[in-house]
């Protein structure tokens, strides 16, 4: 039995819309459309230059549940901000790291 050239062939899946927006709408981002679009972009290519195929499938299999772990909002806000290094929720005013710096820092 000879095998068709377009047996196994996959149809090339197409964006059904823009993820960006719909990111930051639905986990409520403080940033705007482009910052969360450049971070996309920040973290394929981070991956360029990977050329052997088993760690390609791997980042493939990860970056589609990634994919479908957001669009399903199975994360929360915290995950997703966690891309944000800069801009990130945990970003806030230091603690002290003893009682007598808190102390003289005015701190209850």
């Amino acid at each position: 039995m000879a095998i068709l050239p377009t047996e196994f062939a996959r149809v090339t899946r197409q964006s059904a819309n823009w993820e960006a927006p719909e990111i930051q709408t639905m986990y409520s981002v403080p940033l705007p459309v482009s910052a969360v679009r450049t971070r996309m972009r920040q973290e394929f290519e981070r991956h360029r230059f990977v050329n052997k195929l088993p760690v390609v499938d791997v980042l493939l299999f990860q970056s589609n549940a990634d994919y479908q772990e957001t669009m399903n909002f199975w994360r929360q806000t915290t995950h997703i901000m966690s891309y944000f290094k800069e801009e990130s929720f945990k970003q806030g005013p230091k603690i002290p790291s003893s009682f007598i710096e808190g102390f003289l820092e005015g701190r209850n």
